[in-house]
């Protein structure tokens, strides 16, 4: 995870900083080069065609976020 968030934001300190919306916008911006997630009302900007090896990384991504979150809980 730390190539997705960087080094500090993985970390317990860091990573508490980072609201769910943010994780979300990150995973989608560095993994899945999305530049946003918000719906822009077109096709060409609101559907991608994706790898699954990036869809893979990204959801394993977010279940690691998921799992630091609740360690710190």
């Amino acid at each position: 995870m730390d190539q997705v968030f960087g080094e500090d934001e993985t970390k317990p300190a860091g990573a508490a900083k980072l609201a769910r919306t943010e994780v979300i916008e990150i995973l989608g911006q560095k993994i899945l080069d999305i530049e946003t997630l918000e719906t822009r009302n077109r096709d060409g900007l609101d559907f991608y065609e994706l790898a699954v090896w990036k869809i893979r990384t990204a959801l394993e991504a977010a279940y690691e976020a998921g799992l630091a979150q609740g360690a710190r809980k």
